[in-house]
């Protein structure tokens, strides 16, 4: 009985520990995801002050802003698929951590249910240990 209690203790460690990792690798992909967030932002920024130019611009330098804003485009759209894929493994790692949560309260419980049957066991033991004894020196007189 007593191992039983001691093995549900194990998996209830096991179980936490699983939990934390997916607690941290769900941290780590949402502050990916915020992070690509950011970048996308910042380049939006860049593409839109691109054009806002304080006097006449040469031809070359007008072509050179086209040249940038295009690739600042492709970047911007890259960076759109790098986040809706960021976000989607967030998604899956919320789902794993609610998952291991799950599974680290069924260790809780289990391991409670085997604490009290352990002190049921233990009482059911004491209480019928002086109705032995007596039965016992009954039998001797």
């Amino acid at each position: 009985m007593r191992g039983l209690v001691a093995r549900r203790q194990r998996v209830l460690r096991v179980r936490h520990v699983q939990h934390a990792m997916a607690v941290a690798d769900a941290a780590r992909a949402r502050d990916e995801a915020d992070g690509i967030a950011s970048n996308l932002e910042r380049l939006r920024l860049v593409r839109r002050d691109l054009f806002q130019t304080h006097g006449a611009a040469t031809g070359a330098s007008f072509a050179a802003m086209q040249e940038l804003a295009t690739r600042l485009e492709q970047a911007g759209r890259q960076l759109d698929g790098a986040l809706y894929d960021a976000r989607r493994k967030v998604e899956v790692k919320e789902g794993v951590t609610l998952a291991t949560n799950r599974e680290k309260e069924i260790a809780v419980r289990l391991k409670d249910r085997a604490r009290a049957e352990m002190e049921e066991w233990r009482e059911n033991k004491l209480a019928a240990l002086p109705r032995y004894r007596r039965m016992q020196r009954a039998g001797e007189d």
